[in-house]
């Protein structure tokens, strides 16, 4: 049975993830689990949020359905929300949000200097390569 019924709220599957992750902007996804009462009550904050944001990609990863995907990811614990902007994985974490807290991230996602994010990542692996 389908978790997300509004259009808002695209479906993400080991086959759309790369694609999706990828596309220009921000993307905010949404691990979750049928039989997970946090993310049933995560669910409408979700929702919500696609519908108020239609400038952002929002995605359902059902961790039933998509195990591969959700080990590939490394979620260990559910619900949990993870953002991408311009194909970067900008924020990871396990737990439901509540309307003002998840506004607050996306807010933050959308305040994110991206030459900042990218020089960082630049100067953590030019570290590694020490």
């Amino acid at each position: 049975m389908g978790y997300y019924i509004g259009m808002s709220v695209r479906t993400i599957t080991l086959d759309t993830f790369e694609a999706t992750v990828n596309e220009p902007g921000m993307v905010f996804l949404d691990c979750w689990a049928e039989w997970c009462p946090p993310c049933r009550a995560f669910k409408p904050v979700f929702e919500q949020a696609a519908e108020e944001n239609s400038d952002i990609i929002f995605g359902s990863i059902n961790t039933e359905e998509e195990r591969e995907l959700a080990g590939r990811l490394g979620i260990s614990s559910i619900p949990t929300i993870m953002a991408f902007r311009d194909g970067i994985g900008v924020f990871a974490q396990p737990g439901a949000m509540g309307a003002s807290d998840f506004g607050r991230l996306i807010q933050a996602v959308r305040d994110l200097n991206m030459d900042d994010v990218r020089a960082q990542i630049a100067a953590d692996l030019a570290e590694d390569d020490e």
